[in-house]
């Protein structure tokens, strides 16, 4: 009786496990899904600058707002220079963030760009960015930061 009860133990703890593996391997498509949905962090496209060819569609002016939020684990202050900035689709445009590292050893960190709302994202192409890699600060170092992008001239 008690080894019954040990294999029914046993095959339980299998398929619980197996299923915790299912749900860990599917939370990335899940949660592509859930951001499609909400409009919530737009993936951006990286792209290579290439100004010669391009046509600019001058009587059309898109506002971009810049923001910065810092994981709370973080100790760092992240700022945006610019809070706005009026840009014409299909030209390269620079933006800049000041970083601190308020902490006093060295501290590394990799921002991760969101566009809101998601379809816009498709639009939005960065040519050069800090969040490509990750970012060491020294303590009490402040260092400023360069994205370099574009508005597609597509956007809708």
């Amino acid at each position: 009786m008690g080894n019954k009860g040990t294999k029914k133990t046993a095959v339980i703890l299998f398929l619980v496990t197996i299923l915790m593996f299912g749900f860990g391997y599917a939370m990335v498509p899940l949660y592509d899904v859930f951001c499609k949905i909400t409009g919530l962090n737009g993936k951006t496209i990286r792209v290579v600058e290439n100004e010669e060819k391009k046509e600019y569609k001058t009587d059309r002016i898109v506002k971009i707002r810049f923001d910065s939020n810092i994981n709370g684990d973080l100790p760092w202050k992240l700022k945006s220079n610019v809070k706005t900035m009026r840009v014409q689709p299909g030209k390269f445009y620079e933006a800049t963030y000041v970083v601190e590292n308020l902490y006093n050893g060295d501290v590394t960190g990799q921002a991760i760009p969101s566009v809101s709302p998601q379809v816009a994202s498709l639009y939005f192409k960065k040519a050069e960015c800090f969040c490509f890699i990750n970012q060491l600060l020294k303590p009490g170092e402040v260092k400023e930061m360069v994205v370099r992008f574009e508005v597609d001239k597509d956007l809708p």
